[in-house]
């Protein structure tokens, strides 16, 4: 039977610890040679003292797990559980909360995680123990198929096991595969909690899988009606709805939470957003501090630019750029100017965006100078997507955005071919690719993804002719009018 620690007194001796290696120490350990006698004598333990307790190592292994105070601490955790395991040690001998803070550290330091996985398995740790089952999942999340294997050889599951495995498939793109292993969770008979049901609508949000989180918010309402008052359920729920296009529904969802925090309302003013709604976001940055009493922050104020610039109305945006430190108390940050200029440069005021990015406070980063390319392709303005291009460039963003791919469209837009034949080699000859986007539709419950002009997919030919016979209910569009109309009168 293993003893039980009081958290209290795990607590006291975390925070204890903590107050030694924060990174302001001046004998905060930074290298990961630092011998661990001299980590002990840093952290005020002694490794020859016969009292020395297991629960202040296990509290060392979880501060230096983290690697908030330096890089090193995680591979320093690792060097104190090897000293912990050696026979010949004066340590006392790791238990199964040891195990999961040098999980945490071996995620940093990924050639580390098999070996201490097949210690686990001799140990008898895997897959018994429930911290441990969880550490080594968490450590395993990056890599879906990894983490599903592991989820595989559980014989018991909980709802927090789900929930690592299905945020790990959506973090990967996979949110279909999550989905459908929140629907084996109910066959497996495992209750879902607040975390794994945000989660899972998260993920129905991210595929536009609207029927699953129909069914997700009516098992919320008839099992556990009070998580409909959590405010990440509800914010999931109310980004889900809208994100897969029931304002309506997001809307009932907000309303009916009997409490909203600043979270919960930044959701709502970016389901406006989506929808280009700008009047109404704007004005839930008014209705916070009226109805609930809350301030908005930056989040709020970002999503109102959204819907300003969705929406096309800049003057607005503008204005709530200028005000916004007056009214709500929010220093503008990055990511407002980068929304702004995104704002201008729909609307081709492209001059404008690049004086705004002359007078930004901080440094420009890609996220600026891509709306300004995007604008430039849009709008065709040649001189402009140079300078763009450039700057993303010297960013190191020009192979994973498509920099390349959209200065040679507006080359060929401009009928500067040798330009455009240019940049073609010089993406060939980098190697660089631009994954393409695509969209995606839930059909009978299942979800199905497609690309433009999609010469590969399995049912192209039943897409085609729908697509033509919405083109006829739709009627010619007003150039073809009017060229027949050119030619009737002729």
């Amino acid at each position: 039977m293993r003893p039980y620690i009081p958290k209290a007194t795990f607590a006291f001796c975390h925070s204890l610890l903590s107050s030694r290696f924060r990174p302001s120490a001046a004998s905060c350990p930074a290298a990961p040679l630092l011998p661990v006698q001299a980590l002990l004598t840093t952290a005020g333990l002694s490794p020859r003292h016969p009292e020395l307790s297991l629960v202040a190592l296990n509290s060392l292994l979880r501060i230096l797990s983290r690697g908030a105070s330096s890089p090193a601490h995680p591979l320093l955790a690792l060097r104190l559980l090897l000293l912990m395991l050696s026979p010949s040690s004066p340590l006392p001998s790791p238990d199964h909360l040891s195990f999961p803070f040098a999980l945490s550290a071996a995620a940093a330091a990924p050639p580390t995680g098999p070996q201490l996985q097949a210690l686990l398995i001799k140990n008898a740790l895997f897959p018994s123990d429930h911290y441990v089952t969880t550490a080594l999942l968490q450590l395993h999340a990056p890599r879906p198929a990894d983490a599903r294997r592991v989820f595989d050889e559980l014989p018991r599951r909980e709802a927090i096991h789900y929930d690592l495995l299905i945020g790990a498939y959506a973090r990967a793109g996979m949110a279909a595969e999550g989905l459908a292993l929140f629907r084996a969770m109910f066959a497996d008979g495992v209750a879902p909690d607040a975390v794994v049901l945000t989660t899972a609508i998260a993920s129905c949000a991210q595929s536009g899988a609207l029927e699953c989180g129909e069914w997700a918010h009516r098992y919320v309402e008839s099992h556990s009606p009070a998580l409909l008052a959590d405010a990440f359920v509800g914010s999931a729920l109310v980004s889900m709805y809208a994100k897969c296009g029931c304002l309506r529904e997001a809307v009932r969802v907000f309303e009916g939470m009997p409490e909203r925090n600043e979270f919960v309302w930044g959701t709502m003013v970016g389901a406006f957003a989506v929808h280009g709604m700008a009047r109404e976001a704007v004005a839930c940055l008014e209705r916070m501090a009226g109805e609930d009493g809350v301030r908005p922050d930056g989040v709020a104020v970002l999503g109102a630019l959204s819907a300003c610039a969705h929406a096309g109305k800049v003057e607005d945006g503008l204005g709530l750029l200028r005000e916004m430190r007056r009214r709500y108390g929010v220093a503008p940050g990055h990511e407002h100017y980068s929304c702004t200029v995104d704002m201008l440069c729909r609307v081709g005021r492209l001059e404008e965006a690049v004086e705004l990015i002359g007078r930004m406070p901080m440094t420009p980063l890609a996220s600026v100078w891509g709306s300004l390319l995007a604008g430039c392709r849009m709008y065709g303005n040649v001189e402009l997507a140079e300078v763009a291009a450039s700057e993303l460039e010297k960013l190191g963003a020009g192979a994973d955005q498509g920099v390349h791919v959209q200065l040679s469209n507006i080359y060929l837009d401009a009928n500067r071919k040798d330009d455009a034949r240019r940049v073609r080699k010089l993406i060939g000859s980098r190697g660089i690719k631009k994954v393409p986007a695509f969209s995606a539709v839930e059909v009978d419950g299942e979800l199905r993804s497609f690309v433009a002009d999609d010469q590969a997919h399995p049912q192209r030919f039943e897409i085609w002719d729908v697509l033509g016979l919405l083109a006829e209910q739709m009627g010619p569009s007003p150039e073809e009018e009017e060229g027949t109309t050119l030619v009737t009168l002729l």
